[in-house]
C-alpha cells in the first residue's frame, strides 16, 4: 500500500490539471464521502493501493478460496465411495446417508468457526486469520485420505473422519468472510465488483477441479481400484496444494483498510471491545440483509453445483453424464463471472442482484422443465438458464456483503451472518428439496425452492443500500493511483 504525499494545505490542489470528465467521474464518490463528519478530503487521507498489490492480494485469496471449496467439493462428489470405506456394509443406502450426514456435520460447526475466527480477524488481522484457515483446512482434508477404512480399525474409522469434516467445517467458517474482507479492503472503490468476483472465480476453480479429478478417476481406474484407494489421491493432493495457498497468503501485506484503523489509536480501543454482540445484536439491519443475500444465494448455488447431479440420476441420467453437463456450465460461469464484477462497478450492486433474482423466479420452472425432458442438450439448456442467473449473485455478492458492514467489525459480522446463512439454508438445500419431492411426489418442488429463494433475494437486493463506486463504511476512500487521489480531491470543489 502506497499513500499520496501529505500536501501543507488541506485542499491539496494537485500539481496538474485534473482531467474535468475524471473529477466528474467521481461526483458519486465524493457525494458518499460528504455524509462523513469530516468531508474535507486531503490527498494524503485517500489510500492509494496500486494494482499489482491488487493482484496479489487477489491471487493469494481467491487461489485459497479455489483450495477450501476443492476439498469440500472432493467429498461431495466422492460420498457414495466414502459411505463404502468408512462405515459398516450390508445396506447401501445407509452407508451413503452416514457419508452425507458426516457431510452435512461440517455445516453444523461453520457458524462456530465464523463466531470464533472472525471476530479474531478484527483484533488480530484479517491476514494472520486467513494464513490459520489454511493450515486447518489442508491440515484436514489430507488426514481424510489418510485414515484407515472401517474394516481395518473398526468404529474409529468414522469417528476420525467426522472429527475431520468437524475441522474443515470450522475453517471454513473463517474463511469466506475473511476472503471477501481482505479482498474488499484491497479493491479500489470503483473496481471492488471486478476484483471481488474472483474470490467466486476461485469457487468455480475449486468445484470444477474437484469433479474433473473424481471424473477422471472414476473413468480410469474402475469402481474396485477406487474403491481400494484411488478416492484417496484428491484429499492427498490437498496437502501440496494447501501449503502453496499458505505460502502465497504470508507474503501479502494486511489490508490496507486494516492498517489504517489499526493505526488509529480510537479505533484500536472499540477493536477490543468488539464482542459477539457488537457484531451481531449491534449489526442486526445489516445481519439480516446479509443472512438474506446469502440465503438466496446459497440455495441457487447448492442447487446447482451440489443437488443437481443427484436430481439428474433419479431422473434417469447418467451420473457421469450429469456431472460433466454441471462442469461445462461452471466453465461458462467462470469465462462470465468477472465481466458481471464489472458491470456491477459501473451500473451498481443491486441492478445486478434484482437481475439474477428475477431470473430465478422467472425462469426456474420452464429450466426444470427443460431438464426432466432428459437428453444432453436439454439438460444443458436448463442447467445454462440457471447458471446465468446465479452468476448475477456470483458477479456481485464478494463485493456487496463486505460493504453491508464498518471496517471495525467487518470480518466477524460477515462471518457470523455468513455462516448461519449458510447452514440453515445452503447445506440444507439437498435434504430440503429431497424431502419435498418424497412428500408430494412433483418433480419441480426443486423449481419452486428455487423461486422462493430468488423472492428472498429480490426483497433483499431492494431493500441494500447501493455501495457500488462508494468507500467502504468506517474507512477512507481508497483509489488506484495519485492521478485519481488528485481527481477526488478536485471534485470536492464542484
Amino acid at each position: 500500500m502506497s499513500i499520496a504525499p501529505e500536501a501543507p494545505e488541506a485542499t491539496e490542489a494537485p500539481t496538474t490539471a485534473p482531467d474535468p470528465e475524471a473529477v466528474a467521474r467521481h461526483r458519486v464518490l465524493f457525494r458518499a464521502v460528504h455524509r462523513r463528519k469530516n468531508p474535507r478530503l486531503r490527498q494524503s487521507d485517500i489510500t492509494v493501493t496500486e494494482e499489482a498489490q491488487v493482484k496479489r492480494a487477489v491471487k493469494a485469496t481467491a487461489l485459497g478460496n479455489a483450495m477450501e471449496w476443492f476439498d469440500f467439493g472432493v467429498y461431495a462428489y466422492l460420498a457414495v465411495t466414502i459411505g463404502q470405506v468408512f462405515f459398516p456394509s450390508g445396506n447401501d443406502t445407509a452407508q451413503t446417508l452416514s457419508a452425507l450426514a458426516t457431510f452435512a456435520a461440517a455445516f453444523l460447526v461453520r457458524p462456530l468457526g465464523g463466531m470464533f475466527f472472525g471476530p479474531l480477524g478484527d483484533r488480530v488481522g484479517r491476514k494472520k486469520i486467513l494464513a490459520l484457515t489454511m493450515i486447518m483446512m489442508a491440515a484436514a482434508t489430507l488426514a481424510i485420505g489418510l485414515i484407515p477404512g472401517y474394516g481395518t480399525i473398526g468404529i474409529w474409522a468414522p469417528i476420525l473422519l467426522i472429527v475431520c469434516r468437524m475441522v474443515q467445517g470450522f475453517s471454513t467458517g473463517g474463511e469466506y468472510g475473511g476472503a471477501a474482507t481482505f479482498i474488499a479492503e484491497y479493491a479500489p472503490d470503483r473496481r471492488r465488483g471486478f476484483w471481488g468476483s474472483f474470490l467466486e472465480f476461485g469457487t468455480l476453480i475449486g468445484y470444477t477441479v474437484a469433479a474433473l479429478l473424481v471424473t477422471v478417476l472414476t473413468m480410469t481406474l474402475g469402481d474396485d481400484a477406487m474403491l481400494s484407494w484411488g478416492w484417496r489421491v484428491p484429499f492427498l493432493v490437498a496437502g501440496p496444494l494447501g501449503l502453496v495457498g499458505l505460502y502465497l497468503r504470508l507474503k501479502l501485506d494486511e489490508s490496507p483498510a486494516f492498517q489504517k484503523m489499526a493505526e488509529d489509536e480510537a479505533a484500536m480501543a472499540g477493536r477490543e471491545q468488539a464482542s459477539f454482540k457488537q457484531n451481531f445484536v449491534g449489526q442486526w439491519p445489516a445481519m439480516l440483509l446479509c443472512i438474506a443475500l446469502v440465503a438466496a444465494f446459497n440455495i441457487t448455488d447448492y442447487m446447482l453445483l451440489s443437488y443437481m447431479p443427484t436430481y439428474l440420476t433419479e431422473l434417469g441420467f447418467g451420473e457421469t453424464g450429469g456431472l460433466m453437463s454441471i462442469v461445462v456450465v461452471m466453465l461458462v460461469l467462470m469465462a462470465l463471472v468477472n465481466s458481471v464484477g464489472r458491470i456491477s462497478d459501473r451500473i451498481g450492486r443491486k441492478p445486478v442482484l434484482i437481475a439474477g433474482s428475477v431470473g430465478f423466479i422467472v425462469l426456474a420452472v420452464p429450466s426444470f422443465l427443460l431438464i426432466q425432458q432428459g437428453g444432453t442438450l436439454p439438460v444443458f439448456a436448463g442447467l445454462m438458464v440457471l447458471g446465468l442467473a446465479l452468476v448475477c449473485y456470483l458477479g456481485t455478492m464478494s463485493a456487496s456483503l463486505p460493504a453491508l458492514f464498518p471496517t471495525r467489525v467487518r470480518y466477524g459480522s460477515l462471518s457470523i451472518g455468513f455462516n448461519l446463512s449458510v447452514s440453515l439454508f445452503g447445506g440444507t438445500t439437498p435434504l430440503v428439496v429431497a424431502a419435498l419431492i418424497s412428500a408430494t411426489g412433483n418433480d419441480l418442488m426443486p423449481a419452486f425452492y428455487t423461486m422462493l429463494a430468488g423472492l428472498v433475494g429480490l426483497v433483499a437486493a431492494l431493500a441494500m443500500k447501493e455501495t457500488a463506486c462508494r468507500p467502504l463504511d468506517g474507512s477512507p476512500p481508497s483509489v488506484a493511483s495519485d492521478e485519481e487521489a488528485a481527481e477526488l480531491v478536485a471534485a470536492q470543489r464542484g
